[in-house]
């Protein structure tokens, strides 16, 4: 069997193992070294290019959107966490009653355990499902919804994990709290969020007097949304504005600068991208902010 091995940036080091286990198994093994920022972007490109049988792509979950046409088997990365640990969030969680929890897939299986440690001293926990997500708790970079469909009923959100990426998507009026259950560090995300929303607040009032945009569409098969493209250049237009759809697998905000009449950018990819406003020089929107920018706007 043909079979192309794609790792995310902090896993790739596994790869010459697991090229060696299965190379004695008979395969013929290929290593993608294309970077790869999640399970939405899937090494198809290359597969098609290898006439692979299947890619195996390590350290995430499944993406629940349309299954593309090469086999893809999901190696999830398991991390255990020190689940002793969790007594020292106990004292930072005092007079809460419930809380929305979530973490990521490294996590995930642990999360019944996290959840019982809780209710046993008086926490209550609701967990929600994301849009995007495999699992029940789940967050994905992208995709913040499994805490946001249930925050309204609870106290705050609480997210057990490494690293603030995952965190501060969940852009809640709810307190957002982050337990690293290594170093037992507990963090308020909540006033980075705050900034998060004034930096797209920003943006926003930039681009009410931008009369030329540019809309990035991303083909990485997780990202690839040319509809919603083609829908921000037709409602731009109604509005007296020009607008280009500008396509490529990465968005370079170096190779995107040489388009210098460009004003302001629409997102249609990954909308982490859209907090990368500095990098751009530029304001850029993601499509839901453009539904409130159009609101604004005369034609």
């Amino acid at each position: 069997m043909r079979i192309l091995l794609q790792f995310p940036e902090g896993l790739k080091q596994k790869a010459f193992e697991e090229a060696d286990r299965l190379q004695k198994e008979g395969h013929h093994v290929f290593i993608s070294s294309s970077p790869c920022y999640g399970a939405c972007d899937l090494c198809l490109d290359e597969a098609r290019a290898l006439k692979v049988d299947k890619i195996i792509h390590f350290g995430h979950s499944e993406y629940l959107q349309e299954k593309p046409e090469i086999p893809v088997e999901y190696v999830e990365w398991k991390v255990d966490i020190p689940l002793d640990n969790l007594s020292e969030l106990l004292p930072h969680l005092k007079g809460v009653k419930k809380i929305a929890l979530v973490t990521t897939v490294q996590h995930i299986h642990q999360l019944p355990e996290i959840r019982k440690f809780l209710e046993k001293n008086g926490i209550s926990v609701i967990m929600g499902k994301g849009c995007f997500a495999k699992y029940e708790g789940q967050v994905l970079g992208c995709d913040p919804t499994a805490a946001l469909s249930v925050a309204e009923h609870a106290d705050c959100i609480v997210f057990i994990g490494t690293g603030k990426f995952h965190p501060t998507s969940i852009l809640s009026e709810k307190p957002v709290y982050s337990f690293d259950p290594f170093s037992k560090s507990f963090t308020d995300l909540s006033p980075e969020i705050k900034k998060l929303r004034k930096r797209r607040q920003g943006a926003l009032a930039k681009a009410l007097d931008a009369k030329t945009f540019g809309i990035l569409i991303s083909t990485k098969p997780g990202q690839f949304c040319p509809h919603i493209a083609e829908w921000a250049k037709k409602e731009l237009e109604a509005k007296g504005r020009k607008a280009y759809l500008l396509v490529s697998n990465e968005l370079n905000p170096i190779s995107l600068e040489n388009f210098r009449k460009i004003e302001c950018y629409v997102n249609t990819a990954c909308p982490r991208l859209s907090e990368d406003t500095e990098m751009f020089s530029k304001p850029i929107l993601n499509a839901v902010d453009l539904k409130e920018l159009l609101s604004f706007l005369t034609g």
